[in-house]
């Protein structure tokens, strides 16, 4: 699909310096080239060069006019999914692609599309149905070149109900249909933390926080308003890298402007975060945003090490005082790459119990729902192993006695900031009462400890004198 007002827009950012869409053929010729699914096996100087490695979906393609950048293509399940951004300001020289707001946007739009199609992809005849329902959906999903829902399933396939004009013509395009029953109102904040630690002198071990803020907000009316606070703890971190839904109707741009990229100073955004908004008849993300916390939430470390023909291993792991102690499940596994089927295991663990999977090379130690009273907890143990198969676990960073445990957990109504919704500072200006409910729930994500006896891949290492 083409949208003249897209492109007449490009034009007056780029003047001549743009380079225009080439026709449907001209382009798909060119994208196959570029993404190495055509002469995949023969050296093209203009995609091959080393000065051009890609590490995004985010590429250049040659055209006849020629580079038309950028161009947000990948390939999945046999499929192409493809869209051209605009970049709303000067192409030269090329602006960071995390400043190109139309990227994250097509980007949403494609997983949508996909999320809509894949299911179908072994089925050819209903692929093809859906394929060809797809333009009737882009005329809901992204009327004019701006997508205003990238959640395709809940659209409606009817060509017949799209045409009709809605009877209020204050009800925003996101509305899709309009609810009738008692009002109410579900949030779900959901953090979740990524952590890598070393348990090294020279190695700073890193942790991340991600939050997002789901809503389902069930009102009649065609536009109903609401506004939603989030609220921090006092001396709690402030709230980072904020990104909002498009149908917030107004946020302070001090907030959005608070970035992670940045050391905390005194004039970093510390609330209120209040969020206005025409909400869409789906649940929708509401926001997302990081925090610079300033402890993981479990304190871990790994040490193994080879003696003969055994692997001793020693696992001790911290809950931090801070950290509610209830958790819904907690479990530590812990892999051995290349070494085959584990043939002899003697263990012994402080807390929980330890599950052997011989055949998967894995231990997976349950901890449960609570840590102990000490908020503290240890495993060792030596393991032997078998004749390693083509069937068993391989991996090319965990070489020699490189190794790692990975946390799984989720902690519900804890957030790992503090951050929570007041069901009082929920205001929705329709008549009735409405039901809100609140929840919130800390989970792992990439939580890894790595084995302080070998080295290990680095987020980050500095310079030493």
């Amino acid at each position: 699909r083409r949208y003249p007002t897209v492109e007449l827009r490009a034009e007056a950012f780029n003047g001549s310096t743009r380079v225009p869409i080439p026709s449907d053929s001209a382009f798909l010729k060119a994208l196959l080239l570029e993404l190495r699914l055509v002469d995949e096996h023969l050296f093209v100087e203009q995609r091959d060069t080393c000065t051009r490695i890609n590490h995004s979906c985010v590429h250049s393609v040659s055209t006849g006019a020629g580079e038309l950048w950028p161009v947000l293509a990948f390939h999945k399940s046999g499929l192409i999914y493809a869209c051209v951004p605009l970049v709303e300001g000067s192409l030269e020289p090329r602006p960071p692609l995390l400043t190109v707001r139309g990227l994250s946007q097509g980007l949403a739009l494609l997983l949508g599309i996909m999320d809509y199609v894949s299911p179908s992809r072994k089925n050819e005849a209903e692929l093809s149905a859906k394929v060809g329902q797809l333009r009737t959906l882009l005329v809901q999903a992204c009327p004019l070149g701006t997508p205003l829902n990238t959640n395709i399933r809940s659209l409606n396939g009817s060509f017949e109900d799209i045409q009709e004009m809605p009877a209020d013509k204050e009800q925003p395009a996101w509305r899709s249909s309009t609810y009738k029953g008692k009002p109410q109102v579900n949030v779900c904040i959901t953090e979740k933390v990524k952590c890598m630690q070393y348990d090294q002198r020279d190695v700073v071990d890193t942790w991340q926080v991600y939050g997002a803020v789901n809503c389902k907000c069930d009102i009649e009316g065609s536009a109903p308003s609401v506004a939603l606070s989030l609220t921090l703890p006092t001396n709690a971190p402030p709230l980072q890298d904020i990104v909002v839904h498009h149908c917030v109707t107004s946020v302070d741009p001090a907030m959005l402007l608070s970035t992670s990229a940045e050391p905390l100073h005194d004039s970093v955004y510390n609330g209120p975060y209040k969020f206005p908004f025409i909400p869409p008849s789906d649940s929708f993300d509401l926001c997302y945003y990081t925090s610079q916390v300033p402890v993981p939430p479990i304190l871990g470390c790994y040490q193994l090490v080879e003696e003969g023909s055994q692997i001793k291993i020693t696992v001790n792991l911290k809950l931090h005082e801070s950290i509610k102690n209830s958790f819904e499940y907690c479990e530590a596994r812990i892999p051995f790459f290349n070494r085959g089927p584990i043939a002899q295991l003697e263990y012994k663990v402080t807390y929980g119990q330890l599950d052997l999977f011989r055949e998967k090379s894995l231990l997976v130690w349950v901890i449960g729902q609570k840590f102990p009273k000490s908020l503290e907890v240890s495993l060792t143990g030596t393991l032997s192993f078998g004749t390693a198969g083509k069937e068993h676990p391989t991996d090319y960073v965990c070489t020699g006695n490189t190794a790692y445990v990975k946390l799984y957990f989720r902690i519900p109504d804890f957030t790992l900031t503090g951050c929570y919704v007041d069901q009082h500072s929920v205001q929705i200006f329709v008549p009735g009462k409405p039901k809100i409910t609140a929840s919130r729930e800390l989970i792992s994500s990439d939580y890894y400890i790595w084995n302080s006896k070998a080295p290990a891949p680095m987020v980050f290492k500095p310079l030493l004198d």
